[in-house]
C-alpha cells in the first residue's frame, strides 16, 4: 500500500559520464535511500543531485518493482526516447584502435539502415564486449571469448534471455563487419525465447474500463487502441489525415519494420471520435499533449493504469494488453488467422498463432473426457447417486 507521506519519485533519462542513464529524483528519505542502495545498481551524483544507473529494461523494471507499491512514481517523457547526446559509451577504457572499430561498427549498422534504437543497443553491447577483452587483438578472438563474456558479465548481473538474444544478434553483425576474428557465427547459439502467453482482457472488462474513464480524450484513446489493435507508438504517431471516419478505416504509416497497413475502425466508435475531435480540436495528431505536438506513451500508460484500478481489474494491463485482447477477440469471433496477421502487421504467422493459445473458443469446443465419462454413465441407466464425484472420503 502506498504511503502518501513518502516523497514522490521522478524518473528521467539522460546521459551521465557518456552513459545512457536512468535518473531518480526524490527528496531525502531514509526508507527510499535504503531501497535504492539495496538495488545495488545506482550511484549518487553530487553534480546532478540524483541517483543514476545504466538505462536498460532490467534496471527500469527493478525501480518500478521496488518503489511502485510504496509511493508515486512520475515517469518523465524523456524516459521513452533516447537522449539527444551520445548514448553509446564510446569513452569506455578502450584502446584507440578499438574505439575506431566501434565507431566504424556504428556507421556499418547505420549504413545497413538499422533503426536508431537498434544501432544504440547493439553498439553498447559491442562496447561492453570490447571493454571486457581489454587489449586482446580482435583477430585472435574465438567463440570462447564470447562465452566467457556471457559467463562473467551476463550471468552475475542476471540479464534476461531477451537481452542475451540481443547480444548474440549484435555479435553476429559484428562478425560480419569484422570477419578477421576467429569467432564463428554459426556456433553462436541464441537461447530459446521464453514462451509467455499474453495477458488478455475479456470484452466486459474492456467495456468497464471505458465506462469508468470519464476523461473524453482518454476514453477515445483507449477505445481506438482496442478497436484497431494499435501499438502505443502507432497511436502516438497517428495523424488526423490518416483517419477516414466515413469508410471506418485508419491508415497506419511507417510502423514497426517500416511498413504501412490499413485497419478497420468500429462503427460504434464514430460518435466518440467525432465528439472528441470537436471538443479538443487536435491540429495534426489524433492525440496531442500540446497543440500540434504528440501525446506521450507514458501518459497513455498512466491513465490506463488508473482506469483499470477504477474498474477493479487486478491484471497487469498496458496499452499492448488492449492489442492482445483485440487479436484474441477477433479469433474468438471466427476471423481467419491470416487476416488477423495482416491487421496486426505481423511479418510471420507464427507470431499471430500465439493467440490460439489464449482463445477460449477453441477450448470450449473440446469435450473434457471426465464430462464424456459422466454422460456415458448416466446414458447407460446408472443412478446418479451412485456417482459421487463430490463425496468426502
Amino acid at each position: 500500500m502506498k504511503n502518501n507521506l513518502l516523497p514522490i519519485i521522478t524518473l528521467k533519462r539522460d546521459v551521465i559520464n557518456n552513459i545512457d542513464s536512468i535518473l531518480l529524483f526524490f527528496k531525502y528519505n531514509d526508507q527510499l535511500l535504503l531501497i535504492i542502495r539495496n538495488i545495488g545498481k545506482f550511484k549518487w551524483s553530487k553534480s546532478r543531485r540524483c541517483w543514476h544507473g545504466k538505462f536498460n529494461q532490467e534496471n527500469l523494471k527493478s525501480v518500478r518493482k521496488s518503489f511502485s507499491h510504496l509511493t508515486t512514481i512520475k515517469e518523465d517523457d524523456s524516459l521513452y526516447s533516447a537522449p539527444k547526446n551520445n548514448t553509446i559509451k564510446l569513452a569506455r577504457s578502450l584502446s584507440n584502435y578499438n574505439k575506431n572499430i566501434l565507431e566504424a561498427f556504428v556507421k556499418y549498422l547505420q549504413g545497413r539502415m538499422y533503426g536508431k534504437s537498434t544501432v544504440e543497443t547493439y553498439s553498447i553491447f559491442i562496447a561492453d564486449f570490447l571493454k571486457y577483452i581489454k587489449e586482446k587483438p580482435l583477430n585472435t578472438l574465438t567463440n570462447r571469448d564470447v562465452e566467457l563474456f556471457i559467463e562473467d558479465v551476463f550471468i552475475p548481473k542476471k540479464y534476461s534471455i531477451s537481452t542475451h538474444r540481443q547480444f548474440i544478434s549484435a555479435m553476429k553483425l559484428f562478425i560480419a563487419f569484422y570477419p578477421e576474428s576467429k569467432i564463428e557465427a554459426l556456433n553462436l547459439i541464441r537461447p530459446k525465447k521464453s514462451k509467455f502467453l499474453p495477458i488478455v482482457l475479456s470484452q466486459p472488462e474492456i467495456l468497464e474500463i471505458l465506462r469508468v474513464t470519464k476523461n473524453l480524450k482518454h476514453r477515445a484513446i483507449i477505445a481506438l487502441i482496442y478497436s484497431c489493435g494499435l501499438r502505443v507508438g502507432e497511436l502516438i504517431n497517428l495523424k488526423l489525415q490518416h483517419i477516414d471516419v466515413h469508410r471506418y478505416q485508419i491508415a497506419i504509416k511507417n510502423s514497426k519494420g517500416r511498413k504501412d497497413r490499413y485497419v478497420n475502425m468500429a462503427v460504434s466508435l464514430t460518435p466518440l471520435i467525432n465528439n472528441y475531435i470537436r471538443t479538443y480540436n487536435p491540429i495534426i495528431y489524433f492525440a496531442e499533449g500540446t497543440p500540434g505536438n504528440k501525446y506521450t506513451a507514458s501518459s497513455v500508460r498512466a491513465f490506463l493504469r488508473k482506469s483499470c484500478k477504477l474498474a477493479g481489474i487486478t491484471k497487469t494491463v498496458t496499452p499492448h494488453t488492449l492489442r492482445h485482447s483485440y487479436a484474441t477477440h477477433l479469433l474468438e469471433n471466427g476471423t481467419d488467422i491470416r487476416l488477423i496477421q495482416t491487421l496486426l502487421g505481423h511479418n510471420k504467422p507464427e507470431t499471430t498463432m500465439i493467440y490460439t493459445h489464449v482463445s477460449t473458443s477453441s477450448l470450449e469446443k473440446i469435450n473434457n473426457p471426465l464430462d464424456v465419462a459422466v454422460k456415458k454413465f448416466k446414458f447407460n441407466g446408472n443412478k446418479a447417486e451412485n456417482l459421487k464425484l463430490n463425496q468426502n472420503n
